[in-house]
């Protein structure tokens, strides 16, 4: 009898399973891939004015820390630091800098271990964001090695601050903060930003760098490219050929991230990260900048000869992509920092020799007046 019913519940559950396989099932997956498939490419808009635009990129700011203590504040709470260089970056169609280091008001870092004599963490206060939009900053780079410092309360307090000011930013692997964009001129802008750190799109995965560029380009009439990348100090002024370690980090091969992403859709290339100022290099008519120093990093960083150096890099770039001219305008710090512009034109000398050794022919041609073109 049990043998019986057994066979019973056998027929039973072959029958019920075959009525399931015969069900419409896989119809429906092919009607939803058919579907997905049908789904037109993203394309980007068209665009409804052919003028160039124009960018004034910079490198590190770190406008004043109170961790680990409050001694090296800026005079006036930091309200005069950019004074003297935003007639320049708010007269640009788009004002880029890196944000080295979260904007939040309290905190104790996790990241550097006790007495450790070659670890730095920052965080600025949220009242200073106001600053950023008021020198005419309008896309930040949060892709860079103190982003972290104070972890994601950091990164979310940094966010929230930029985004109450109007500035856009990228440079996280959150979905909402890998890229952004910026309508100029009846273009479409697109922006991302890259680093060398966990939680950030990787110079070092060139596949999903081309990867991401490619699709911004999709979506994008002109695609901005920024980086953090490669050693830090005053030896690391030369670009090689191949990857940079320092600190036992991979910093990246820079020639070979740059190229890939000028090759997937970048149209300009602006990096940063070795608080020292890098030379220049035009290919496939797109401008790539391979560090543009210190900009604004006071009171915990060590400013003298190069690293107390700076540009503010102006580039105007065709509706195409294309690069048309630019102009360097020397910076310096002084003290404890802030950035003046240079009447002697020092980082003009030093990027044209630094372009003109790493890049040859593809460096750009640059005057003593810091005005570059191609030829």
């Amino acid at each position: 009898m049990k043998k019986l019913a057994a066979l019973i519940a056998v027929l039973v559950v072959g029958t019920f399973t075959f009525i399931l396989a015969c069900q419409p099932k896989a119809a429906v997956n092919a009607e939803t891939a058919t579907a997905a498939a049908a789904e037109p490419e993203p394309t980007p808009p068209a665009v409804t004015n052919n003028e160039p635009i124009t960018i004034a990129a910079v490198g590190d700011i770190m406008m004043g820390s109170p961790f680990p203590n409050d001694s090296r504040m800026p005079p006036n709470d930091g309200a005069d630091l950019f004074k003297e260089v935003t007639p320049i970056l708010s007269a640009a169609d788009i004002a880029f800098g890196n944000l080295e280091g979260p904007i939040i008001d309290n905190g104790v870092s996790a990241k550097c271990p006790p007495r450790s004599t070659r670890c730095f963490a920052f965080r600025m206060p949220t009242r200073y964001g106001k600053y950023l939009k008021d020198a005419g900053f309008d896309v930040m780079s949060v892709a860079n090695n103190h982003a972290g410092d104070f972890g994601e309360a950091g990164r979310a307090s940094t966010q929230k601050v930029l985004t109450e000011q109007g500035i856009k930013y990228a440079g996280s692997l959150q979905p909402a903060a890998v890229t952004a964009f910026l309508d100029v001129k009846g273009k479409k802008v697109g922006f991302i930003a890259f680093g060398h750190n966990n939680g950030m799109p990787s110079i070092n995965d060139l596949d999903n760098a081309r990867k991401l560029v490619a699709d911004l380009k999709k979506r994008s009439n002109i695609v901005i490219v920024s980086f953090h990348g490669g050693g830090e100090g005053t030896d690391r002024q030369h670009v090689p050929n191949g990857t940079e370690i320092f600190l036992g980090e991979n910093r990246g091969n820079l020639r070979a991230f740059t190229h890939t992403v000028v090759d997937a859709g970048a149209d300009i290339v602006l990096g940063h990260g070795p608080h020292v100022m890098r030379g220049m290099e035009l290919y496939k008519d797109r401008l790539i900048v391979y560090s543009m120093g210190n900009f604004c990093t006071y009171g915990w960083f060590g400013l003298a000869a190069e690293t107390a150096l700076g540009k503010i890099v102006e580039a105007k770039i065709a509706a195409d992509g294309k690069f048309i001219s630019g102009k360097i305008n020397a910076t310096k710090q002084e003290g404890r920092g802030g950035p003046l512009l240079d009447s002697a034109g020092t980082a003009i000398r030093v990027v044209r020799n630094l372009s003109t050794a790493d890049f040859g022919a593809n460096a750009p041609k640059i005057a003593d007046d810091g005005t570059f073109t191609k030829e």
